[in-house]
């Protein structure tokens, strides 16, 4: 726990550390594209060196691998009315990006 960043994507907040994997969700990239920077930067802290962003780090951003998209669990929404005869049963799966944390600039 010597390096670690706070990054916000995908309206979500992660925890990465360098050379850690991290399922976000789907980002708008082609799948080709190896490398991803992820730019909003909230926290970083490298030893005794802590820097907190207001809203983020300037300069700051994190270079990722990008491993490819999967899909997460199945998410069951169903609807039931009683005595109506009527029960609604829909089933979602997001779609995620993987990426490998290479390494954090500031």
């Amino acid at each position: 726990m010597s390096t670690f960043a706070i990054v916000e994507t995908g309206s979500k907040q992660y925890w990465i550390e360098p050379d850690s994997v991290i399922e976000v969700e789907k980002l708008s990239i082609s799948p080709d594209t190896k490398i991803v920077e992820l730019e909003n930067v909230l926290f970083y802290k490298d030893g005794d060196n802590v820097r907190i962003g207001q809203p983020t780090v300037e300069g700051a951003k994190v270079i990722c691998e990008n491993l490819g998209e999967m899909k997460g669990k199945k998410v069951i929404s169903f609807k039931f009315r009683r005595r109506k005869a009527s029960r609604n049963i829909k089933g979602h799966r997001q779609t995620y990006s993987h990426l490998r944390v290479k390494e954090i600039k500031v």
